[in-house]
């Protein structure tokens, strides 16, 4: 916990700077990085990290952060404030998903703000179950969710904005089990003033059904019965679903071995596969296997590939710059002795990135030819 004179130093040279029109972004020392970021001209949060974090990292944390305040408290109670103890209080129910975003946790939307799937094995029949049920309740927003990971939704579901795509399933995945929840939800994008409810129904452990609607249905309309008719024949394939949670991939697909982790993203649609856990009884571990992969991803995004598909080439006429744009990197991650270190390979072709986390023994000459390679093979899947 920080001393109340540093939080108060912080937001003060703030301040300061807003009183002189000068924006005071963030800051570094030899230990800290420090990043400020005002909302609506109402809410001002700052974050420091001691850990060599990028700016771009604090700053999508930040937006991420203020995105869960309103998912559960709502954009007018933060913009119009009456009463500050109030606030705090209303405030407290955020806490538990805020930290779920500072702790280590196996999603990574927060960080590329595209949503975290998973691939199951028979998605086509699950979606097709989902947009009927969806339809027999009443609602066209219904997805099914493990772990905190998007398996399938409907086409209503997948039209919500940032950050509400990625905050919904983010809740659901954090909060403890229950069999059936009725929760009050904004949505920072669609509707941050009036508030919609988050139905979820447990279907299997660590499996749950979502709706997000108005009045109606009533949670007690949702009887185990109507579940039962639904989703009872679709029982094997529902249970193929729970292990996919840090898994991603569905237990067989096709990887190199010399893959420890992945991160799949369709900056089009805004959705990603993320694993660390191919060949998870070698070094490094999952922990630093996530670590370095976030890492890599904040390097390549703010250093090598432009952040949007087409962003950086609708700035630029000039055909031969447009072919200096890089579509490929590698780094080595540890020693610069030959054969040691983690290999770390991205991809870029069209919509989709591949970021990928390779053994030391994966030669460099390579690492090209087997991300395209294992590209090719996962662009199917997303």
């Amino acid at each position: 916990m920080l001393p109340f004179s540093v939080i108060g130093s912080l937001n003060g040279v703030h301040m300061f700077g807003q009183n002189l029109d000068v924006q005071l972004s963030s800051a570094r020392t030899k230990d800290t990085t420090v990043v400020w970021k005002s909302f609506h001209d109402s809410i001002t949060l700052i974050v420091l990290s001691s850990e060599n974090t990028s700016e771009l990292r604090l700053e999508r944390l930040l937006h991420v952060v203020f995105g869960a305040m309103v998912l559960l408290v709502g954009l007018e109670e933060l913009t119009n404030i009456r009463n500050v103890e109030r606030l705090k209080k209303e405030l407290r129910a955020s806490y538990h998903l805020i930290d779920s975003f500072l702790g280590n946790s196996d999603l990574i939307g927060d960080l590329t703000q595209c949503v975290d799937c998973v691939v199951p094995p028979e998605g086509s029949v699950l979606q097709e179950a989902l947009s009927g049920f969806a339809e027999a309740v009443g609602t066209a927003f219904a997805s099914l969710v493990v772990s905190g990971r998007m398996v399938a939704a409907t086409e209503s579901w997948w039209r919500l904005g940032t950050p509400e795509a990625i905050l919904l399933p983010w809740l659901v995945g954090s909060l403890p089990p229950q069999a059936a929840r009725d929760y009050p939800v904004y949505l920072p994008h669609g509707s941050p003033t009036v508030p919609h409810r988050l139905l979820t129904l447990t279907l299997l452990p660590g499996l749950e059904l979502c709706l997000l609607c108005g009045p109606h249905p009533p949670l007690s309309q949702l009887d185990p019965q109507l579940l039962e008719r639904w989703w009872q024949p679709l029982l094997d394939p529902l249970r193929a679903c729970v292990p996919l949670g840090p898994r991603a991939l569905p237990a067989g697909f096709p990887l190199h071995t010399d893959i420890l982790g992945l991160l799949l993203l369709h900056l089009e649609l805004k959705r990603c596969i993320f694993t660390v856990e191919p060949s998870g009884d070698k070094e490094p571990s999952l922990e630093q296997r996530r670590y370095l992969l976030r890492s890599f991803y904040t390097l390549v995004t703010s250093m090598h590939f432009p952040p949007e598909p087409g962003q950086q080439e609708e700035k630029v006429d000039d055909v031969a710059h447009q072919a200096q744009v890089p579509r490929a990197c590698y780094l080595v991650s540890g020693t610069e002795e030959p054969g040691t270190g983690w290999r770390l390979m991205a991809l870029q072709l069209g919509p989709r990135c591949l970021l990928l986390l390779l053994s030391a023994q994966s030669p460099i000459h390579g690492l090209r030819s087997l991300a395209t390679h294992t590209l090719h093979a996962l662009t199917p899947l997303l």
